[in-house]
């Protein structure tokens, strides 16, 4: 008889048990006792952004001090201290740009209105930076975040202890995070569970699609989302413009990607965000914006259920399904249940079926981990006045002798060294001091004083990671074949499209990219084999993790597309319920009645 276990995941790392469901690591909670005031739950962030993107690779929701080169508004909150005396502050920061110049990120930390004596963020590497010994009262106290730079100082947590030498859990997220537990009192809390037809984990375009596709089938669905706004890439918080075709789901994508192609940072970005937020609250879905996953239970190879934290409170719920779906991008759910997933390019030998159409020719002579990148999306605006930029020199080493006031989708970083997920941190802060540098050296001109920056994206826009393996591998072949499958459910038209670093052609300039375009003159198919995993039955996936090579991908990848995509999964999880079935049963026994839903003509 198979054991159900519970699993929770932090960084890549899977603890498990067989204990009862409520299992929250007591064991892992080892730590001072104090205070702790986790940053994502400030009251009043001020101007400061909640950046939730890099949670699994460092373990927390930080405040991001985003302000272009101006010094945002203090961040506030109250806090309790139990009894009177001297406590010792810590705070779990980083220099996120160490070097022989200043910290870009440096802040000041205010209790009561009066400074502790450190300026924080001057120190590599996540972790707790002291702050010295404050006097306080017994009660009630404030505490605010000062940022002196406007240039991405970030905080995850301030701590007040009165032990003299605390040793405070930081690289072990699992211990980090079941020690944040401990202290704030949430280990004590029973977990919320909820029960649902399908639990969908992602909400961008594919997942917002796939909760609209099972809800008009009267599923009750559960779309969790790790931001507070729906639409991924096409959000305005990365401002990526939505391309492909909506094949026979336009009138559920319709109502989720409303905008023509728009001009990075346009209006028209937050324009469509309102009527995306506003068709996914009348949906009928019941959403969870602000919740990370964070772990799941299994029984045998299917997956029971998934945790996910709220982002402000750190609380935990559980959502039960017959049937998941991986919209995550990064295929987070399907990479902690087990399933089989690739990363990297194929050897062009291994899919070579049609090489006299192209095969996989873009492909190297042997396997590596080239992928394609992120890319950070900013523009800049005329004013009437001249204005100046301050002087960044940790960012020349990037941006070099470059000059620009504006960046679209080409602002691209991949590395060799760097991998899209463990180092999304890294690469998005590369792409931050190649804005900020190239900005700087365009302002030393005349004819740029009176321009300024209006937007620059702190999220980035992630084009590849994991990929979930499915029963068909979909291959550049099948594209310029035109292949037609009889359980066809996606369709696409657009040139596949292939990215590369400048770099690799000899540019001084990292940050910037290129793209290569193979046009073909009819449609292409993706079949249902390629949305459910091979190996965790229970478990269908959408958008840019579904089943693929890496050149497979670069037609596909759009959001348009990946919708489409969602619109399958939301509506195979309908028929998986009808007839009691599982993915690849829908797929073998009931594929006509799916691709009917879809809008295909028996």
């Amino acid at each position: 008889m198979n054991r159900r276990h519970f699993i929770r995941i932090i960084g890549g790392t899977a603890f498990t048990s067989a204990v009862a469901p409520n299992y929250l690591f007591a064991s892992q909670g080892n730590g001072p006792s104090g205070v702790l005031v986790e940053a994502s739950s400030f009251a009043d962030m001020g101007g400061w952004k909640l950046d939730t993107q890099f949670y699994q690779q460092m373990g927390g929701n930080v405040l991001l001090a985003h302000g272009m080169g101006e010094p945002v508004e203090n961040a506030k909150t109250k806090f309790t201290i139990p009894a009177a005396g001297k406590w010792r502050t810590w705070v779990r920061t980083r220099d996120w740009c160490p070097g022989d110049w200043e910290a870009p990120g440096r802040f000041k930390i205010k209790v009561d209105g009066d400074e502790l004596a450190p300026v924080f963020g001057t120190e590599p590497g996540w972790a707790w930076q002291s702050g010295g010994e404050v006097e306080l009262t017994a009660g009630e106290h404030t505490l605010e975040l000062e940022d002196l730079t406007g240039f991405d100082g970030r905080c995850d947590a301030v701590f007040f202890t009165r032990d003299e030498n605390p040793t405070l859990p930081n690289d072990d997220l699992p211990q980090l995070a079941a020690w944040k537990d401990r202290v704030t009192g949430r280990a004590d809390f029973e977990i919320e569970e909820k029960s649902y037809d399908v639990v969908i984990i992602g909400g961008g375009l594919s997942g917002c699609a796939a909760a609209l596709a099972a809800r008009r089938e009267g599923l009750s669905v559960a779309l969790v989302q790790d931001r507070h706004l729906f639409g991924g890439n096409t959000s305005e918080e990365i401002r990526v413009h939505t391309l492909g075709i909506s094949g026979k789901s336009e009138d559920i994508i319709s109502k989720i990607d409303t905008t023509v192609h728009y001009p990075n940072g346009d209006e028209m970005a937050k324009e469509d965000q309102v009527k995306r937020e506003r068709s996914m609250d009348e949906s009928g879905a019941d959403l969870f914006r602000s919740h990370m996953a964070v772990g799941l239970g299994k029984d045998g190879d299917k997956i029971t259920s998934v945790e996910a934290r709220d982002i402000r409170t750190g609380i935990i719920r559980r959502f039960t399904a017959p049937v998941f779906i991986d919209a995550t991008g990064d295929a987070w759910l399907g990479y902690w249940a087990g399933a089989d997933f690739r990363y990297g390019r194929e050897s062009r030998e291994e899919f070579n079926e049609g090489w006299d159409r192209y095969g996989e020719r873009w492909s190297p002579a042997e396997p590596d981990n080239k992928i394609l990148g992120t890319s950070v999306i900013w523009n800049s605006e005329q004013t009437h006045t001249p204005s100046r930029f301050p002087e960044v020199p940790w960012a020349l080493p990037v941006a070099k002798n470059h000059e620009a006031i504006n960046g679209n989708w080409y602002w691209e970083y991949s590395a060799d060294h760097l991998h899209q997920i463990d180092d999304a941190e890294e690469i998005r802060d590369h792409l931050l001091r190649a804005i900020f540098g190239s900005f700087a050296n365009a302002k030393r001109h005349p004819k740029h004083a009176t321009v300024q920056l209006k937007w620059v994206a702190f999220n980035g826009g992630k084009r590849e990671s994991r990929r979930l393996m499915g029963d068909h591998i979909y291959t550049m072949g099948d594209a310029t074949s035109h292949t037609g499958f009889p359980d066809t459910v996606v369709e696409e038209t657009r040139a596949l499209d292939g990215h590369y670093q400048r770099a690799d052609t000899g540019s001084p300039l990292d940050f910037l990219s290129r793209a290569m375009f193979l046009r073909l003159d009819e449609p292409y198919y993706i079949p249902f084999r390629c949305f459910y995993s091979r190996n965790i039955p229970n478990l269908m996936m959408a958008g840019r993790c579904f089943s693929c090579s890496h050149v497979g991908l670069s037609g596909p990848r759009v959001m348009r597309t990946c919708a489409q995509m969602g619109v399958a999964t939301g509506y195979a999880a309908a028929v998986c319920k009808k007839h009691g079935a599982l993915p690849r049963e829908v797929g073998e026994k009931h594929i006509g009645e799916l691709r009917t839903l879809i809008g295909y003509v028996a």
